[in-house]
This record gives C-alpha cells, structure tokens and sequence, in this order.
C-alpha cells in the first residue's frame, strides 16, 4: 500500500502534524490563515481546507468560527503504547 501516491491534502496534514510534533506549532498556537497557507505550501484553498478537516479528524486542530483554527494535542508516538493517553 506504500506504493499507493498520497493526495496532496494528507501531505499537507502530515506536514502540519509534524510541526506540532516537533513543537514549532505548540498546543495553543494558531494556524496560519486558509490563504495564508496556500501561499506558504502552493497548494489550492481546497487542498488547506481539506488538510484542516483531517487535521480535525486527527484530533490535532480545532477551528473557531470567525476566529481560525488552534493547536489542540500532538500527535501520538509511533513506538508508544497504543493505549496511552486514552481514557475509557
């Protein structure tokens, strides 16, 4: 399945997601605006808006209506235990 290309809104969400991970984008932090972005990865509006949705699928990002979209958690370690950080 690695052989598969990626689209470009899960690239663009995976460089996000690395950001937060090494903490250039830390918890708190906003997003740069949608058109912001297209310019800053040249990509479409709908390329970041698609990346966004998956970056709110992650749990990563939450979008404020009429205020832009915040860093909400990091994502989880490959080599940690699937487990933690879960509450049931």
């Amino acid at each position: 399945m690695s052989d598969l290309p990626r689209y470009e809104y899960v690239k663009l969400a995976d460089a996000i997601a690395a950001d937060i991970a090494s903490d250039k984008l830390p918890q708190g932090a906003a997003l740069p605006g949608e058109r912001a972005m297209t310019e800053l990865y040249s990509v479409s509006i709908g390329t970041v808006r698609r990346a966004i949705v998956e970056l709110r699928r992650r749990e990563l990002v939450a979008t404020l209506p009429a205020k832009g979209t915040y860093v909400i958690g990091a994502p989880e370690a490959a080599a940690g235990d699937p487990d933690e950080g879960k509450t049931t």
